[in-house]
């Protein structure tokens, strides 16, 4: 799909065409992204649900929220910043369209999500993933392997460092423990957890002997995303995940495993910066939006909204860094 980017006297109206993100081109053949900055990527994935299922549905629903932010060449104007964002002289960013899922068949799937990743590395493109439940995880940072050695700042309203439940080792509840398995992940930041049932005390132990950094919701609204991530140096390669559940629910109800006292869209857009601002960013998903718990659409329009916030904060701040 192009965005009529030829055609200035077009309105490109949110409900005109075909849906891609934020109206912007789409290229499934991933041999052909050389050149974009930023390739978004689909895994409908909810298989390795505990609860709730749905999120097969969340990057379809992201997109089409997106398009209401569609955007031209010109980028987009933040008047309080008064800066011009994700024009075509800082980013290119491509529709990859979604990795293939086999339904039934959870392990077949996210070796297929790890595949695509590494498609994506391979033309020199920032993945940027919309799940699908949170098991993606897993399986996304598993791509990148044979990369520099990375740290995981994971936001989420969970610990998500379950071992295994009746003998499986690969549900949405256990992303970070599989990660920190893996020799190229050297640690692991959790922002945002809360409330009970976040983790239990066997997890909890475990993600400490580990020694993933916990910042609980409450002192992380003390003390700021800054501080927060004060302990990472600055240039720290970071994959970033995010798990719609970690915000409020009265703005984001669209998800399985809600969280009453969540983050606020401003809380989650600082946080965003402050990671855009100091890190080099590698990858991110973003995962567990479920969007028949929600017919207002809320959910999936924050996370459209958020994602285009932190790819310009990100290229905006890469922008600066070379002029």
């Amino acid at each position: 799909m192009t965005h009529n980017r030829d055609l200035p006297d077009r309105m490109n109206l949110p409900f005109v065409g075909l849906v891609s993100f934020a109206g912007q081109p789409a290229q499934e053949d991933w041999s052909q992204l050389k050149g974009a900055d930023v390739a978004i990527l689909g895994v409908p994935i909810d298989t390795a649900s505990s609860y709730r299922v749905g999120t097969r549905f969340g990057p379809r629903a992201i997109r089409e929220a997106s398009m209401f932010h569609s955007f031209g060449p010109e980028g987009v104007f933040d008047f309080e910043d008064e800066v011009t964002y994700l024009s075509a002289d800082e980013v290119r960013i491509v529709d990859a369209g979604d990795s293939d899922v086999i339904y039934a068949d959870t392990k077949r799937s996210l070796t297929n999500a790890t595949e695509a990743v590494r498609a994506l590395l391979d033309q020199g493109t920032l993945p940027y993933i919309l799940g699908g439940d949170h098991a993606i995880t897993m399986a996304t940072v598993a791509a990148y392997s044979d990369k520099p050695p990375l740290h995981i700042i994971h936001i989420d309203a969970h610990f998500d460092f379950i071992d295994e439940r009746n003998g499986i080792s690969w549900g949405h509840g256990s992303p970070m423990r599989r990660s920190s398995e893996m020799s190229h992940v050297t640690g692991i930041t959790t922002l945002a957890p809360h409330n009970m049932a976040s983790v239990s005390r066997k997890d909890y132990e475990a993600a400490q002997a580990y020694g993933t950094h916990v910042v609980p919701l409450r002192r992380l609204r003390q003390q700021g995303a800054a501080a927060s991530l004060a302990h990472l140096p600055d240039g720290q390669r970071v994959y970033v995940s995010i798990d719609i559940d970690a915000f409020d629910p009265s703005i984001a109800p669209g998800t399985a495993t809600i969280s009453h006292g969540g983050l606020s869209y401003y809380e989650g857009k600082d946080i965003l910066r402050e990671i855009a601002s100091r890190f080099d960013v590698v990858g991110v998903d973003f995962v567990e939006v479920s969007p028949h718990y929600d017919p207002s659409g809320i959910t999936s329009l924050l996370a459209a909204r958020l994602t285009l916030d932190f790819l310009g904060a990100i290229f905006h701040g890469k922008r600066v860094e070379t002029s």
